[in-house]
């Protein structure tokens, strides 16, 4: 196996103060590597990610850009190291391959915002799609299920205390997906291309997610088509009015059964502070 791919963390050495006393000491740190995406030879994004679930992350960071409409779009998946950094290198239906290079020579003097890859501020504003889920509830035990499933399952932070997590809970199954990685965005897009790839039913799950809900968050939800988004921290402005425009249930703050609903409460009746 190569030394880069795959690899989650590498144990290194210091010295630990602790009550005026120096001591040497020894600690897991995740592993952080530029990741580009390649597609027909010509790389569209690059990104410092932890550099394992490598199909999935290509997967999940194609269908939340819009470079495909589902796993099917694509034919191949190689990941090649590069130096310090890995490069994925996507292979694509010839038809979606011809729309990624349309939509590339419409971009005129891209401003190259910097936005996880976002080339224009159109872009990084797109509107989203309303998801799936009109039938999808979730009760406030559940909801706290989901978040310390997620919790329980975080191995590579349980080692190093320094990387997100993002997982979809299943009404029936419980927390059938759960990727890690130092990016939170990283970490949703990882989960989008798992779901993907493991057919699970987006619209009859909710994403679970260790990290604040910035706008990219509900994006990236909404490309999945998961109506509720779940998150330990609280929202941004934008991310609420993104989240009302898709009809996803976003849930913050959540402590146990303790959390604030943000947008369609319809799929969460329980007495807690509504923001609308």
């Amino acid at each position: 196996m190569s030394d880069l791919i795959g690899s989650t963390a590498r144990l290194v050495g210091g010295l630990k103060a602790s009550r005026g006393l120096i001591s040497s000491s020894s600690r897991l740190v995740p592993e952080e590597v530029p990741i580009a995406f390649s597609y027909a030879g010509s790389t569209h994004a690059v990104m410092m990610a932890t550099p394992d679930d490598l199909e999935d992350f290509a997967v999940g960071f194609s269908l939340a850009e819009g470079i495909i409409a589902g796993a099917e779009d694509v034919l191949a998946i190689d990941a090649i190291e590069a130096g310090e950094g890995i490069d994925v290198q996507v292979t694509l239906r010839e038809m979606t391959a011809q729309a990624l290079i349309d939509r590339r020579r419409r971009m005129a003097g891209p401003v190259g915002c910097g936005l996880c890859g976002i080339e224009s501020i159109e872009q990084a504003s797109r509107a989203v799609k309303p998801v799936a889920g009109e039938g999808f509830r979730m009760s406030a035990s559940e909801v706290a299920q989901a978040m310390a499933q997620l919790t329980a399952r975080q191995d590579l932070n349980r080692q190093t205390r320094a990387v997100h997590a993002a997982g979809f809970y299943s009404l029936t199954n419980g927390l059938v997906a759960i990727r890690e990685d130092v990016g939170r965005h990283n970490a949703l897009d990882k989960l989008v291309g798992a779901v993907v790839i493991g057919g699970w039913e987006p619209a009859q799950g909710a994403v679970v997610v260790t990290s604040r809900l910035s706008v990219e968050m509900v994006q990236k939800t909404a490309a999945l088509g998961a109506p509720v988004l779940i998150a330990i921290s609280a929202p941004t402005a934008l991310a609420i009015r993104t989240a009302a425009q898709a009809g996803i249930t976003l849930i913050g703050i959540a402590r146990e059964e303790d959390f604030e609903i943000f947008t369609r409460p319809d799929r969460v009746a329980v007495g807690v502070s509504i923001y609308v």
